[in-house]
Order: structure tokens, then C-alpha cells, then sequence
């Protein structure tokens, strides 16, 4: 299906690109679109478009500014490097539902309460922006996306004279918290965006900045006021179900991270024990703790010095995956490590302690997850730090 809404958009937007002569009707109509969360993970913020309607005219568009191709040029690069580019795409408006249909994702339209004119100059608007040559624009996934679309394309065309509600915000949050909260906690997507990404996230934000997820548009659309001749009135005229599925709620995945990570911490243990026990050391298992530590260290490191990811500076991840250890790994596969190794090791003991205090103060909130690496690290370290020098002698 999404193969062949993308070859739709490549057919229709030449003719929606000369939309601009076309004249509404009185009966038009411009709808807020918020569709729920699907199941694979970058759906699971849910979705918001905007939809043009005139009977009259028989016309039903969806303005999709959540479209992406996996099979662009450089597309996997670009993404690494935070060049991720999306483009606004029209098409029919029962192929958005279709779509959404197979993939059991509920949809609630708001439809807007404005004069004729104004649904004339969104008309024009999003048809201008549908042209190949403006449809491109460079995604970032919590300050410029489809949701953060809706409010400002509404300021842009209504001249900012909208009064958007604020009462949804019950309690004071951060861009992690809220993202934390449509993903389970559990998965290993959870964990790949909470070990990339940095301190950033952390900071408690506006009401306007919840708006990055649909769910915050949809509530704060709900109760919005614009401005007409000096005049309030309400912005949402009314609301409609189109899809009435019930939402998917986050779940574990079946082999989640916190079963592999206690797995591997018992593993770590029952190891540590043994060489406790034997006066040995195991190289190979300090070699594979230090080695997978280091390359996810490494990752930190070249997402926030590296690429142009707008969150992924100030990570503190780098407190426990710390990038040198990928060298250090090769000097312990010796039998006789150098002495500066153990006072390396002491240095990892230090930056373990941080971790608590970072965490406790929300400078930074790590993933729940990683709580078995963190355990087994400490015992390790400690472990190393203690008898390194004995081994050495």
C-alpha cells in the first residue's frame, strides 16, 4: 500500500502543483489530521496531515508532510549524519485512510472554523509547498516533523492570530519523558534512542514544544482560539472518528534488553566468582566487556561531535561506555596488562559513580535497562582494579 501511495505522490503532485488557480467553494473544508501510533518504531508517536476538502469541487486531499524514501540517494548516510530529508506529499485522501485501515491505526479529524478565504489561502499554501522544488525539508525527529508542522503552518497562514491552549500540560516534562512514554521501555528501540541521545532531551520544555507528538497537537488544537476581527472564536469547529481502533499500546519486546543484560550480568558474576576463587583472571570476558563498551562509545562520541543530530550532544552515556576502552580491550588480553591499566580502571570506577548522581538530578535520565551493565561493570572494575597488579607481579 505505502509502495502505492508513493508512486501516486510522484503522478499527483504535478497536477496539484498547479492547483493554485483552482477556486474553492463555500463548502470547503480544512481539517487537522492526527492518526494513532502503529507498531513498528517510527510510528509509534502517531501521525498528523492536513486534509482539504469541497464536495463541490470533488476534491479530498490529504497534505502529508511525513513522507520518507528508504531508497533515496545516500538515505542511510544522510540519516546517520542528521541530514534526514522528508517531503510534503498530496494525494487522495481515502488512500491515507486505506492505509492507516490495513495498518488498524485509529484517525481524528478537526476541522477548522474558517471563513472561505482563509480555507483559500491553506489551499494555496500546501499546494505551493506540494511542488517538487519546495516539497523537500530537512526532518528533525523532535523540533521539525509532521506534528510540529500543524501549529506552525496555522500561525504562518492565519497571520499569527491564534491563541493555542496550554491546559494539557498537567505536569512538567521533558522531550525524553514524553518520548519514553509512547515507547516501552522495554525494547530495543527504547534503548538505541535513549544510549544516542543527549542532555538535551532532558530539560523540562514549553507547552509549544510538546507539540513535537500528534497527541499534543490534537489537545492543544482542541480548545485553540483564533482571532477574526479582533473577535475569539473557536478554532476546532467540530470533530470526527474516522478510524475507531482501539490505539496499540507499547509492549515488551519477547527478547528484551533486560532479559539479555540480566542474562549477561549472571554471566559476568558466575565469571568473577571463578577468578575470585581461582586467583585467575578471564581475559576473553574482560576483553568482549571492554571491546562491546568501547564500539557503543564510540557511537556516542560520533554522534555528538560528527554529525548535525540536534539532540545528540552533552550525552552522558559516555560515563559507562567509554570510547577508549576499545583499545584498552586489546591490553587485556595479555596476561600481564601495563600498571597504568589498573589506574585506567579506577578512572572507570569514578565516571561509574557520576552515573547515580546525574540520574538522580535529571541532568540526564538513562534507560532502566542498562541497570545489569552498570551492576556488572562495577563488580567487574572492581574486580580488576583490586587484583590487575597482583596478576601484573
Amino acid at each position: 500500500m505505502k509502495k502505492i501511495i508513493l508512486l501516486l505522490v510522484f503522478l499527483l503532485n504535478i497536477q496539484f502543483a498547479f492547483s493554485q488557480s483552482i477556486q474553492l467553494s463555500e463548502n470547503a473544508e480544512v481539517s487537522i489530521i492526527t492518526v494513532g501510533p502503529g507498531k513498528v518504531l517510527y510510528e509509534k508517536f502517531g501521525h498528523s496531515a492536513i486534509r482539504i476538502k469541497d464536495r463541490s469541487l470533488n476534491i479530498d486531499r490529504i497534505y502529508n508532510y511525513g513522507m520518507f524514501d528508504f531508497n533515496a540517494p545516500n538515505f542511510y548516510s544522510n540519516f546517520t549524519k542528521g541530514r534526514l530529508i522528508y517531503k510534503l506529499a498530496a494525494y487522495p485522501f481515502h488512500y491515507f485512510v486505506k492505509s492507516n485501515n490495513e495498518d488498524k491505526r485509529w484517525i481524528k479529524e478537526q476541522v477548522l472554523n474558517l471563513p472561505p478565504e482563509q480555507n483559500q489561502a491553506f489551499f494555496t499554501f500546501l499546494n505551493n509547498n506540494a511542488k517538487p522544488e519546495n516539497a523537500n525539508y530537512e526532518y528533525d525527529p523532535f523540533f521539525e516533523n509532521c506534528a510540529t508542522k500543524m501549529p506552525d503552518i496555522v500561525q504562518q497562514i492565519l497571520n499569527n492570530k491564534v491563541s493555542f491552549t496550554e491546559d494539557f500540560v498537567t505536569k512538567k516534562q521533558s522531550l525524553r519523558q514524553l518520548m519514553n512514554d509512547e515507547i516501552h521501555w522495554n525494547t530495543w528501540g527504547s534503548l538505541g534512542i535513549n544510549v544516542a541521545l543527549g542532555s538535551k532531551l532532558d530539560k523540562i520544555v514549553t507547552a509549544k514544544e510538546y507539540m513535537y507528538l500528534p497527541d499534543f497537537v490534537f489537545k492543544s488544537f482542541k480548545n485553540a482560539e483564533y482571532f477574526d476581527k479582533n473577535q475569539p472564536k473557536q478554532l476546532v469547529l467540530k470533530e470526527n472518528t474516522i478510524l475507531n481502533f482501539k490505539e496499540i499500546t507499547p509492549e515488551a519486546d519477547a527478547i528484551s534488553p533486560l532479559l539479555v543484560f540480566v542474562v549477561f550480568m549472571l554471566i559476568g558474576f558466575f565469571i568473577t566468582f571463578k577468578d575470585v576463587k581461582n586467583n585467575t583472571r578471564t581475559k576473553w570476558f574482560d576483553f568482549l566487556l571492554f571491546f562491546i563498551t568501547g564500539i557503543v562509545g564510540l557511537l556516542v562520541v560520533f554522534l555528538w561531535f560528527f554529525t548535525n543530530h540536534s539532540t545528540t550532544p552533552n550525552n552522558f552515556n559516555f560515563l559507562w561506555a567509554f570510547a577508549l576502552n576499545l583499545i584498552v580491550a586489546f591490553y587485556l588480553l595479555k596476561n600481564n596488562p601495563p600498571k597504568w591499566v589498573r589506574k585506567y580502571v579506577l578512572l572507570l570506577l569514578v565516571l561509574l559513580f557520576i552515573i547515580p548522581i546525574i540520574w538522580i538530578v535529571k541532568i540526564q535520565l538513562f534507560a532502566f535497562s542498562l541497570l545489569p551493565i552498570f551492576i556488572l561493570l562495577l563488580v567487574r572494575y572492581f574486580f580488576l582494579q583490586k587484583n590487575l597488579l597482583t596478576f601484573h607481579e
